[in-house]
């Protein structure tokens, strides 16, 4: 992905022999692209200055979300003229496994691409041991407990989570634990599909019922029979869809794309969001009545920065299987590594954590690593979210206070106000943040590129942007 043409030529006649190619200019195109795929590319390879604002990395890092949202074993190389520190370790936390400047030498980009093939991803069959979970903190032992209280009812389950926290072998643990786990555990990650052929992969469709139905074929739901079907991202569900996947939940009815005959579901749904469905029930994108029958139970994956010293035997699981994989003796972190290792946030989570092994075992196999070693792999610059505090009881309600406002402005305008109080927030979070816009975007609860566009519209000077590309 990037929006020079010389550069996607290029590459795509340096690479040809290794590897296919599809190239794309934008975000959305590529993302496009993905979706028409008949499976997710294994690699790649991506720029982070994309349209509309080239100059800046915004939409290179939204994309990287995108891609892991559609297929999360997807090995995502970052190559890009905006090569400064602070965006490598961004890219890097968000889930992208190695940054490489431009201008590249070509050997050593074929190298390296090469090389990520040989990165170990997740198994995408459940793992039969029923070890999906690595941990001993209070919290993974709590979820744990409600894994085995929820896995033998035939409800569904949501689980929530931040990106990248593991809520897929949450779902995993719930089939291998249930009286289902001899029968198929299937996986529709909801971002991955166009809207237009998602009622035909849930549902089924029958011959003729579109252009190119030219056979009648079953869907996830017949599919998955009585075991566990997985939707993943249940947040990107179109929302003309939604009564349909309720229908099922309800009394397990369904029909296929094309025919009137009542067909029946026994397969137990899971549903995983990184997003808060509640919020999304409440800006009318999510239908209230689908999320409370897809809530009856509820599992929240805690985020890293939660987990303690989790993180060291996270640490311990990821290398000896990436050293096992690469057939290289395993790193160790020395002492003050170790302690840098257990304070860092880990904005990514595990998936983030798992890169940064990789990258540590790969460039320092059998080496001792140190502190300054460590920190190269790490968003240092990258604030927690901050911890929630109890405010003191308002001694009005915002109702009352909007009532005496009206009561007493003559020349009241909304979006004047509403404006202005935008501003108010944006600016405290910069101040309070000292201009960190990281830590200012979690402060306000949006994400960076929200933040920048936010500036702009409210005219307010944004930070200098590199001129890379």
């Amino acid at each position: 992905m990037d929006d020079d043409p010389l550069i996607t030529e290029a590459l795509g006649f340096l690479l040809e022999t290794d590897f296919t190619v599809t190239a794309a200019p934008t975000r959305s195109q590529a993302v496009e692209a993905v979706r028409r795929m008949s499976s997710a590319p294994e690699l790649a390879l991506i720029d982070l200055g994309l349209p509309p604002t080239p100059h800046r990395p915004d939409q290179g890092f939204a994309l990287i979300a995108d891609l892991l949202a559609h297929a999360p074993a997807m090995r995502i190389l970052v190559l890009s003229g905006q090569n400064d520190e602070s965006n490598a370790r961004h890219a890097r936390a968000l889930g992208a496994l190695e940054f490489i400047p431009k201008p590249a030498d070509p050997g050593k980009l074929r190298a390296t691409l090469l090389a990520a093939l040989a990165v170990p991803t997740e198994t995408p069959e459940v793992p039969r041991d029923g070890l999906a979970l690595v941990g001993a903190s209070q919290a993974i032992l709590d979820l744990h407990q409600r894994i085995d209280q929820y896995a033998p009812a035939p409800f569904p389950v949501l689980v929530e989570g931040e990106s990248g926290t593991g809520k897929e072998r949450v779902a995993q643990q719930l089939h291998l634990q249930s009286g289902r786990r001899e029968h198929p555990y299937l996986t529709l990650n909801c971002a991955a599909i166009a809207p237009s052929l998602m009622e035909s992969l849930l549902f089924g469709h029958t011959r003729g019922a579109f252009t190119g139905a030219d056979s009648p074929r079953t869907g996830y739901f017949e599919d998955a029979g009585e075991g566990t079907l997985f939707l993943d991202e249940i947040g990107e569900l179109p929302l003309d869809l939604q009564p349909k996947l309720l229908r099922v939940l309800e009394n397990g009815e369904f029909q296929r794309v094309g025919e009137t005959r009542q067909r029946f579901s026994r397969a137990r749904i899971v549903a995983a969001t990184n997003r808060d469905l509640r919020a999304e029930v409440r800006a009318g994108r999510f239908r209230a009545d689908l999320y409370h029958r897809l809530s009856v139970f509820t599992l929240r994956v805690p985020p890293l920065r939660e987990l303690g010293e989790d993180r060291l035997l996270l640490l311990d699981h990821f290398r000896h299987q990436v050293a096992t994989q690469l057939a290289t003796p395993p790193f160790s972190l020395d002492e003050a590594a170790q302690g840098c290792w257990l304070a860092y946030g880990f904005p990514g989570n595990v998936r983030e954590l798992k890169n940064i092994v990789i990258r540590l075992q790969t460039k320092l196999p059998g080496r001792r690593v140190g502190v300054t070693q460590l920190e190269a792999e790490l968003e240092l610059d990258a604030a927690p979210p901050p911890r929630p505090q109890a405010a003191p009881p308002p001694a009005t309600t915002p109702v009352s206070r909007a009532m005496e406002t009206l009561r007493n402005q003559r020349a009241f305008n909304l979006d004047e106000t509403l404006r202005n109080e935008e501003r108010a927030y944006v600016e405290a979070a910069l101040l309070l943040a000292q201009g960190n816009f990281s830590h200012a975007a979690r402060l306000l609860g949006v994400h960076r590129t929200t933040l920048y566009n936010r500036l702009e519209a409210l005219g307010l000077p944004r930070p200098q942007a590199s001129t890379g590309n």
